[in-house]
């Protein structure tokens, strides 16, 4: 491999890895023109694990805006990314698929204003799946894989 192709997928490596971080920062903040902007055409997002939909962006985000009204405090942590690169019509590192595992705590309306302890946390994993776009990377595809949930004053669950 070349020293220009290995700085290639380094640059798709960090264009990669901000197009997630985005994706987090635009639900912890509510930010659901961001959130739409993320996708390609044909965008989907799959939340049925986490007791959620599953549609195209716009619709996704409609239904995210109206659940995360419950939560004003969230703080979405995706780690442990993996990335790896495919190939679309033959030219590689149009598309990339990645996984990468998620700590969300966040705490519900309504609650005691002096404690910044949240009062529901869930953790999974994502499988997203993307492709390099004129506008650069977005996402094609994202599901959420809910593997526990916890409130404080419940036991831990699995979905």
């Amino acid at each position: 491999m070349t020293q220009r192709v290995d700085l290639a997928t380094v640059m798709d490596r960090l264009a990669v890895d901000e197009l997630i971080t985005e994706y987090a920062v635009a639900v912890d903040d509510g930010d659901w023109e961001t959130y739409r902007g993320l996708f390609g055409p044909g965008g989907r997002a799959d939340y049925r694990s986490a007791g959620g939909i599953e549609g195209d962006a716009v619709e996704v985000a409609g239904w995210l805006a109206r659940s995360m009204e419950s939560f004003p405090m969230r703080q979405h942590l995706i780690v442990n990314r993996r990335i790896r690169f495919g190939s679309l019509e033959h030219d590689t590192g149009d598309t990339a698929h990645v996984q990468a595992d998620y700590v969300n705590p966040m705490r519900f309306t309504g609650q005691d204003s002096g404690s910044t302890a949240p009062d529901f946390v869930c953790g999974g994993r994502y499988a997203f799946a993307l492709v390099r776009t004129s506008e650069g990377w977005r996402v094609r595809e994202v599901v959420v894989r809910e593997k526990w949930r916890h409130s404080p004053d419940r036991q831990p669950t699995t979905p």
